[in-house]
């Protein structure tokens, strides 16, 4: 399913990718519909300072929950660890733990805990970031 497909059938729990330019991309999870709206969970910065972390960091961060196209009209779904990783039931454990997260404050770092870490580990339970590992190899970031 490639980026230009702004319309994906979603099921709580999915992870959502929106892409933000050739190297970055914003991810959440799929939460569901309230009032006919659907959400996603998803880390995001508090203040509109820290909106561009500095040196990769952001200590004023939150799981929020958002309308799902106020992150992007362009998105696609990225359950990128099916195959090596058991997605968790969403109900009895991705909910709750979104949730319980929601409004504390979290440190994001772009190398160690971003919005993709984050979604990964609502998702499977493990910290993973794709663009991290491909920063890695010298693919950008």
């Amino acid at each position: 399913m490639g980026t230009t497909n702004s319309r994906p059938k979603l099921y709580p729990g999915d992870i959502v990718e929106y892409p933000r330019n050739k190297y970055f991309s914003h991810f959440g999870i799929y939460f569901g519909e309230r009032d006919g709206v659907p959400y996603v969970a998803h880390l995001t910065s508090r203040d509109a300072d820290t909106k561009i972390p500095l040196y990769g960091r952001a200590l004023r961060s939150e799981i929020k929950l958002d309308p799902l196209e106020m992150l992007g009209t362009k998105y696609k779904v990225n359950n990128m660890l099916d195959g090596t990783h058991s997605p968790r039931d969403f109900h009895s454990v991705v909910k709750p733990a979104i949730e319980d997260m929601m409004g504390r404050e979290v440190t994001f770092d772009i190398l160690f805990h971003n919005s993709e870490h984050q979604a990964t580990l609502f998702r499977y339970g493990v910290k993973r970031s794709q663009q991290v590992s491909s920063a890695a190899r010298g693919g950008g970031c």
